[in-house]
């Protein structure tokens, strides 16, 4: 299936590179994009990545920078030189580190890869975030750090479905924002907290959907990806 514009980014887990490869040689990047986490990279290196690239896909590096400034602005020019489709820090860096990741990108030659912020991790709930924030409401802090990113002039964030349709309402119509905790229905929710549907998540506002294991635990990824691909196009007409 051919998608113009894929919505959906299918995070890989592995920690066999054989096993991934076999997993990548399954799906098609007309279809979908690829998400590699620190463990894959850790595991496999950046010469993977580009290999990856080389294959077809889109890949979202999803390393989450969050250092000095200095640090991650380069850090982030070190991942555009990969030639990745998108690059994430913390928001929780704040300003001066999230513009200097930006101006770091806008200094690279060819294709600038999309900068987005991880708000509020979708494995914690509120709970979690009292531990560290005190009484700080979760949908509260997201909204902070997504507007903190906006003006910082980054194109997206990274956020739960559940803070997306709020966010939609505040934040500029071209924002990014970018979901995990996607889960089909009937699909096991994992170590995710704050999850929801591809067909919600698309009614909420989001632009693109984070899926794992329903794809790349499914007997069949392909079918799998199709089929949540002709969700989307059903829910889009």
């Amino acid at each position: 299936m051919k998608i113009r514009d894929a919505k959906v980014i299918v995070a890989l887990d592995f920690d066999d590179v054989t096993l991934a490869n076999d997993l990548i040689a399954k799906l098609d990047p007309n279809a979908c994009r690829l998400k590699i986490g620190k463990e894959m990279f850790t595991y496999f290196g950046p010469e993977w990545v580009k290999q990856v690239i080389e294959m077809g896909f889109d890949v979202f590096l999803d390393l989450k920078f969050h250092d000095i400034p200095n640090t991650v602005a380069k850090a982030c020019k070190a991942a555009a030189s990969l030639g990745v489709w998108m690059v994430n820090v913390h928001a929780s860096g704040g300003e001066v580190m999230m513009k200097a990741a930006k101006e770091a990108l806008d200094s690279v030659s060819g294709r600038r890869p999309l900068l987005t912020a991880v708000t509020v991790l979708t494995s914690m709930d509120q709970e979690q975030l009292d531990a560290v924030m005190g009484n700080t409401p979760i949908q509260e802090q997201v909204k902070k750090l997504a507007l903190l990113a906006q003006n910082c002039g980054l194109d997206g964030i990274v956020c739960s479905a559940q803070e997306a349709k709020a966010l939609r309402t505040l934040v500029d119509p071209n924002f990014a924002l970018v979901t995990p905790g996607i889960r089909p229905e009937g699909s096991d929710k994992g170590d995710q907290k704050r999850i929801a549907t591809p067909k919600t998540a698309m009614a909420d506002g989001v632009s693109y959907l984070v899926i794992g294991r329903p794809i790349t635990q499914s007997d069949s990824p392909l079918d799998s990806l199709d089929a949540i691909n002709q969700s989307i196009i059903d829910y889009l007409r």
